[in-house]
């Protein structure tokens, strides 16, 4: 696993103030990617939660939130949003994750939980979204180029 170590003292962080929270939570994109293997260099952190688990997560880390939790919506994905940054890492926030589908109609929000494996880091166990999951939410958000990555490395041609 090729992450820095940077990615992993704010993990640790996270892990620290969630891991007893109650807050049902997960990391998801490319730093989730990178946790189950896949060959790729994140840039951020994502968190994957529900809208409660959204202000939580916000409250718990008062001293790092850049953006409060809002409901916010583009044209093809909405979910309560917020911002942290966390040893100058940015955090992203995304409560009650919606995928607009290509009849017009909003997914229902993602239930996290289903989803969710463990990765055991440093010491820790990580929650992350599956990588078979994952290829299916950039298919459907039409980001080919994440999907390919990810149906390359479940076929296993890392």
């Amino acid at each position: 696993m090729n992450i820095d170590r940077i990615f992993i003292d704010v993990l640790h962080e996270i892990h620290k103030r969630l891991k007893n929270s109650g807050v049902n939570w997960a990391v998801t994109g490319s730093l989730g990617f990178a946790l189950q293997g896949v060959r790729v260099h994140p840039h951020d952190v994502d968190i994957q939660t529900d809208k409660e688990g959204a202000y939580s997560i916000e409250s718990l880390f008062p001293e790092f939130v850049v953006e409060k939790v809002s409901y916010r919506s583009s044209e093809k994905i909405r979910s309560y949003f917020g911002v942290l940054n966390i040893h100058g890492i940015r955090v992203e926030i995304m409560g009650d994750l919606q995928k607009k589908l290509e009849n017009g109609t909003w997914e229902p929000p993602v239930d996290v939980s289903r989803y969710k494996r463990f990765v055991e880091i440093d010491g820790m166990e990580i929650p992350v979204l599956s990588l078979e999951y994952e290829y299916q939410a950039y298919l459907k958000l039409g980001r080919m180029e994440k999907a390919e990555i990810l149906r390359k490395f479940l076929n296993g041609q890392k």
